[in-house]
């Protein structure tokens, strides 16, 4: 008996660790899903082993399925977004999109696709990153006019 709360426990740091080293990959949806599966696992578990009369082992496993799942409600939301300046000089803008100062207006439209192609939302880029593109082309464009 003493192995297999061992054994649980094992496994719910190994779940914890592994957890903790994907999470700069996972997104918050993804590991809300993780943790609220398992911590359904630690609860069938833990109710299955105390009906068994393993009170030790099931209370162990209950209270891992309630860090699971208060882990998977209170995970650190997202910091505020940085809000791109309305207004971007020109040297600024030529430095995000990477064009030199003799770029004419077909480069920097160019240039500016091929970046947005990446920095896109729906692409899995960032607001924040989206709107800086888009004033610099703006700034460069209202330039050349």
């Amino acid at each position: 008996m003493f192995q297999v709360l061992l054994f649980s426990v094992a496994l719910g740091a190994l779940a914890v660790w592994v957890g903790r080293r994907a999470l700069p990959r996972l997104k918050l949806q993804d590991w809300r899903i993780a943790a609220g599966g398992l911590s359904a696992l630690a609860f069938l578990g833990g109710l299955a082993a105390s009906m068994k009369g393993s009170y030790v082992i099931g209370g162990g496993l209950l209270a891992a399925g309630l860090l699971l799942a208060f882990g998977a409600r209170l995970r650190a939301k997202p910091g505020p977004r940085a809000r791109p300046s309305a207004t971007a000089t020109e040297s600024e803008a030529r430095s995000i999109l990477g064009v030199g100062p003799e770029a004419d207006e077909a480069e920097i439209q160019a240039a500016y696709s091929r970046l947005i192609r990446m920095a896109h939302p729906d692409a899995g880029g960032t607001t924040g990153l989206a709107a800086q593109l888009n004033a610099a082309r703006d700034a460069l464009l209202r330039a050349r006019r």
